[in-house]
This record gives C-alpha cells, sequence and structure tokens, in this order.
C-alpha cells in the first residue's frame, strides 16, 4: 500500500507520487493499488490529523509514515487523497478535512509554516536536506485543490 520515496521523506511523499500518477494515468486498471495507498495514507494519520515521518524510515521500515506531523508530509498526503479521489469515495473526506485543519491551524500569522523536521534527501541514509520552499508550496497546492473538490467532500 506505500511506495518508497527518492526527494521527499519517504513513503508518504513517494505513495503521495503514485497515487496522483495512477489515479491520471488509469484510475481503473489501478484502482485496487490507488485504494490500498489511500488506505495506507489515512492509518499513518496523526491525531492531530497532520501527517508526518522521520528520515530513520530509510533504514527502518517499521517506521514508515510515523513521525511528527508536518505542513509538507500533510500536504503530500493529502495531494494523493485527493488525487485518488474517485476511486476511493467518501470515506476519505473525514481524513482529508483533519489534515486541511491541520495545515490551517499551523499556518503561521505571517502566512508561513514553520518546520524542524527534514523533509527533503539529498541522498538517504547519508544526508538530509531543508527544502524551505517545500513547506511553503506543497501547503498551498494542497490547499488550493481541496478548496476546487471542497464541494464534493461536504
Amino acid at each position: 500500500g506505500s511506495w518508497f520515496g527518492r526527494w521527499g521523506v519517504n513513503y508518504i511523499y513517494g505513495t503521495s507520487g503514485a497515487l496522483s500518477a495512477l489515479s491520471l494515468v488509469a484510475p481503473q486498471q489501478y484502482r485496487s493499488a490507488i485504494e490500498r495507498g489511500a488506505a495506507w495514507l489515512m492509518s499513518c494519520q496523526n491525531p492531530d490529523g497532520g501527517w508526518g515521518e522521520t528520515c530513520r524510515s530509510y533504514n527502518d521500515r517499521s517506521l514508515k509514515g510515523q513521525g511528527v506531523s508536518t505542513a509538507s508530509q500533510t500536504a503530500w498526503a493529502l495531494i494523493g487523497l485527493m488525487a485518488a479521489g474517485d476511486a476511493i469515495g467518501e470515506y476519505a473526506a473525514t481524513a482529508i478535512q483533519a489534515g486541511v485543519q491541520y495545515l490551517l491551524t499551523t499556518q503561521t500569522a505571517d502566512g508561513y509554516w514553520h518546520e524542524v523536521e527534514f523533509t527533503g534527501t539529498g541522498f538517504p541514509c547519508h544526508f538530509y536536506l531543508n527544502y524551505h520552499l517545500y513547506r511553503q508550496h506543497f501547503p498551498l497546492t494542497a490547499l488550493g485543490r481541496y478548496r476546487s473538490i471542497q464541494s464534493r467532500l461536504s
């Protein structure tokens, strides 16, 4: 139900990308994979509504999808779930709305999100990066996509 991620940490990033691609290319052909990926993402959602994953998941697969919630990783999960859309139906609406609420409540007064966790990789298991735009670009993208599908989730 999850896919490895290369430029973002890690399985949340990879799964989001896979769900986005499969949903665009052949959603009916890959429906089962899309459903499993979406179910995996929802199983990783933190109680605060966000998602997070530690860099240690590259070395220890038992840590896949586990970590302190971050804006960028929450956005990746939301982008994947929203892309899966019709294949996963109504049951994702609660998870999506909780993730959006996490982003809205963690956005600072200046309109930004702050992250102390590394969510980017240079070379997994060797060094990790803080791509400063990840924590701005991806949440804004997720919120924009949510706005465009919001009426279907209500």
